[in-house]
């Protein structure tokens, strides 16, 4: 395996990363990568982050080469990337709630470690009906340890739950899951069925797009069914180059500890998918969006009624990318997983842990498998617009947690430490106070730079269910 931290790192990801997208290699000479040191960790995952990034700025570049004949320079800063695959909000005389539930952690089993991720109510009360004792961490701890790491797994997911138990990589490798995973592509392609000759536009619901050049995703419509944190990520993308951008929820779902930093640039309304009327409407935003982004497990949808049959039916034109946490195949391919789970299941934390002399997980520095998924899959997005430009047609692209944990650990871990990133500074974040929905803040410049064609974003973050479910 290569060795970390290094730009020649950073372009590996960009490579791999590009060519998944299906994206043509001249585009790679187009890009430049700026600023020094690393964030702590035995995996390069600065370089992870720059390559992230940098994928989905190519993917725009390319949109405007295709739409108006030139290739715009692009250049991605890696200290900034680092920062924003953590948080890119400072909030101004309000604080950020907790990001994790009291209860959430890693708990030393019987016969090693697990975690437990509790932020949800109702996974919350299904990992403590299984523990059999109250929402307190001593007494959570006290019970784990009867429990065998993968035995308290299986009966915590069974219940609806959500736990991962530590696997080394080598562990994983051998697991049927893993190797499920292994197998898999890091982005699944398929390009939609032609559509009929009356329907081939870019999309028959809606006019012929014309691709600003100062604000190249003007005009389009994403619809965003994703909760934490990678699908997020890759729509607050898409909104940062015009696309208007509208967030559905079910009704009494929060994420207070997220949603500020995400809900940049957004609409968010309500929906019961469980209702028939409300159904009726997310069909109706179907048939009419550009672009549908979901995090749905991966047979969720089509039990509702809404397969990827049904939304190629209602719109054939759709860019339809999806995100699953533990990839599209073999046995634990429905099961509910979140980054941190993911680290703990596929090794990471394991290597994390023998690197450091440490007793107890080590994950990466920062939820880094969320952040560069999100970027994947809004690359994902643009680049399936570009190809829609040209041929009418949709593409459904499907992309994992999981699989993308195995492009960062292509590198083997390394104790040597790069250099620390430069702390954080006024000059960092933009001039313009960001009025959000719970108070002014400060928002981290954009880590790339596309010449002549600013990232911005129209709108502040909002609170979730703030406005009806209807495009503009």
């Amino acid at each position: 395996m290569p060795t970390a931290h290094s730009d020649t790192a950073a372009r590996h990801f960009l490579r791999e990363f590009w060519l998944a997208l299906g994206g043509e290699p001249r585009y790679l000479d187009h890009l430049q990568l700026t600023g020094e040191g690393a964030l702590a960790s035995v995996f390069p995952v600065t370089d992870f982050a720059t390559a992230a990034i940098a994928a989905a700025h190519l993917a725009v570049g390319e949109l405007i080469d295709q739409a108006h004949g030139t290739s715009p320079a692009i250049t991605v800063d890696r200290r900034l990337a680092s920062f924003w695959f953590s948080t890119s909000l400072q909030p101004q005389g309000w604080s950020l709630p907790a990001q994790w539930d009291a209860v959430a952690g890693d708990y030393r089993a019987a016969d090693g470690w697990i975690r437990l991720h509790t932020n949800a109510p109702h996974h919350r009360q299904a990992a403590l009906a299984v523990l059999e004792t109250a929402a307190e961490r001593d007494a959570v701890s006290q019970s784990v340890l009867r429990w065998k790491a993968s035995e308290l797994e299986s009966a915590v997911v069974d219940n609806q739950g959500c736990a991962a138990a530590m696997r080394s990589a080598s562990a994983w490798r051998e697991h049927p899951q893993g190797r499920a995973v292994a197998a898999e592509p890091l982005l699944h392609r398929t390009r939609a069925p032609a559509a009929p000759a009356a329907a081939h536009q870019p999309n028959p619901a809606r006019p012929e797009w014309i691709v600003p050049r100062e604000r190249p995703l003007q005009g389009i419509r994403v619809l965003d069914l994703t909760r934490i944190l990678a699908g997020p990520v890759a729509t607050r993308f898409l909104a940062g180059f015009g696309a208007e951008v509208l967030r559905i929820d079910p009704p009494g779902w929060d994420e207070p500890g997220t949603v500020p930093e995400v809900a940049l640039g957004k609409r968010c309304a309500r929906l019961d998918l469980r209702d028939p009327a409300d159904r009726a409407v997310l069909e109706g935003l179907i048939s009419e969006a550009d672009v549908m982004v979901h995090g749905y497990r991966a047979d969720a949808l089509a039990r509702l009624g809404l397969s990827a049959e049904r939304r190629r039916q209602l719109n054939p034109g759709l860019v339809d990318v999806s995100l699953n946490a533990y990839g599209w195949t073999g046995p634990w391919r429905e099961r509910r997983g979140f980054d941190s789970l993911v680290q703990m299941g596929c090794g990471i934390a394991d290597a994390g842990m023998v690197a450091a002399g440490s007793d107890r997980p080590v994950p990466l520095p920062v939820q880094a498998l969320d952040h560069a998924t999100g970027y994947l899959m809004a690359a994902a997005a643009v680049r399936g617009l570009t190809e829609r430009l040209t041929t009418g047609q949709g593409v459904q692209v499907q992309a994992s947690l999981a699989r993308t944990a195995l492009s960062l650990m292509s590198f083997a871990p390394t104790e040597a430490q790069p250099s620390a990133l430069l702390p954080l500074n006024p000059s960092d974040y933009s001039d313009a106070i960001e009025h959000t929905a719970w108070g002014p803040a400060l928002r981290l410049k954009p880590a790339g730079q596309i010449d002549g064609t600013p990232t911005h974003w129209d709108l502040p973050a909002c609170a979730l269910g703030s406005v009806d479910a209807k495009w503009l």
